[in-house]
């Protein structure tokens, strides 16, 4: 990875929906090599997908919460079982499995409001055979938000 390359990333990183000859324009080649490069890099892993950021609001969903999930058992099975089950809500939008805390998981919900989302937890999550115990605190603001990664620890020789 050298210069270019981490240049080519930060700009699909903020808008993957360029053209290929807007970025090559952009980063100072023209637009085969660029093509090239980018098809590299997602050969190579460094990019993952390319997604449309939705708005949620204008979408009607207005509440976001951070859940602490705790479960009664520690062991593969149920750490595995319990993530099974979490992939049949869109609602859940990151799942994390933590520690220093007392919980197992750090789930981030997206739903319209709270009526919805005392029946997803009481409806769905609740019901995933050894959840133990839930907490939930409500976004009230998100002063920062960013889909982007930080770049600058890269080096020219990656």
């Amino acid at each position: 990875m050298d210069k270019l390359d981490k240049k080519i990333l930060s700009i699909l990183q903020t808008d993957g929906s360029i053209t290929n000859i807007e970025l090559a324009e952009r980063v100072g080649l023209s637009p085969t090599p660029c093509a090239r490069r980018v098809k590299q890099l997602e050969e190579a892993g460094y990019i993952a997908k390319c997604v449309m950021l939705l708005d949620r609001k204008r979408l009607g969903l207005g509440l976001t919460a951070y859940l602490h999930v705790v479960l009664e058992r520690h062991t593969r099975d149920h750490f595995e079982r319990f993530e099974t089950a979490l992939e049949q809500f869109d609602e859940v939008v990151e799942c994390a499995l933590i520690t220093g805390q007392d919980a197992d998981y750090l789930l981030k919900v997206v739903v319209p409001d709270l009526d919805y989302y005392q029946r997803f937890l009481l409806n769905n999550l609740t019901e995933i055979e050894g959840v133990k115990g839930v907490q939930s605190s409500f976004v009230l603001q998100t002063p920062i938000s960013s889909t982007q990664l930080p770049l600058k620890h890269l080096t020219d020789e990656l």
